[in-house]
């Protein structure tokens, strides 16, 4: 564990409640899952996406259309801030015109990473809406972007970082505050 922790802030069942939660705000929206495509953003918001299609699928009886997004080439910053950058796979076999696409995410921050996602998307055709669902906004944006489905906002300085963790890559469900490196 991260000497840096500073609090807890969700736990496993508060972070199970939250998905619960969000898959209910996604349907009411929507209207229901039939025009919706949730499209997982990696790493952490790929894990995010298919938690909240199974929810969806409990609650509605029916399966959302599903993809994961990787935006390492759209973002502004990948030749500055990593010297080799890790490229992953975009894995979206579904035509996305005219679709109501749920953009998931961990964490919103600077909003630059949402940017990239939507330029991504609209290179892979024209939906009808694009709805942007975070895990956590900590404020600080640095774009005009704002998320459509929250699970939590969470005021955090700069010299704070929120760090989601999932089970299927950290082995464990909770979000943490941590003290930025060097603090």
């Amino acid at each position: 564990m991260d000497i840096n922790i500073k609090a807890k802030l969700i736990d496993e069942e508060g972070f199970n409640r939250t998905i619960t939660r969000l898959a209910h705000e996604i349907l009411e929206k929507n209207k229901g899952s039939m025009n919706v495509v949730l499209i997982g953003m990696r790493t952490r918001g790929e894990n995010i996406a298919e938690r909240i299609k199974e929810k969806i699928r409990e609650i509605d009886k029916s399966e959302p259309l599903y993809g994961v997004l990787d935006v390492t080439l759209y973002r502004d910053d990948f030749r500055t801030r990593l010297k080799q950058p890790e490229i992953s796979v975009t894995n979206i076999t579904i035509n996305l015109n005219d679709r109501d696409i749920i953009l998931i995410d961990d964490v919103l921050y600077t909003g630059r990473t949402v940017r990239a996602a939507l330029d991504a998307l609209m290179d892979l055709g024209r939906p009808s809406t694009i709805q942007l669902c975070v895990l956590v906004d900590r404020g600080h944006r640095e774009m005009p972007i704002r998320a459509d489905f929250v699970g939590k906002n969470i005021p955090t300085s700069i010299d704070e970082e929120v760090q989601v963790r999932i089970k299927e890559i950290d082995g464990e469900d909770a979000v943490y505050l941590l003290n930025a490196p060097g603090k």
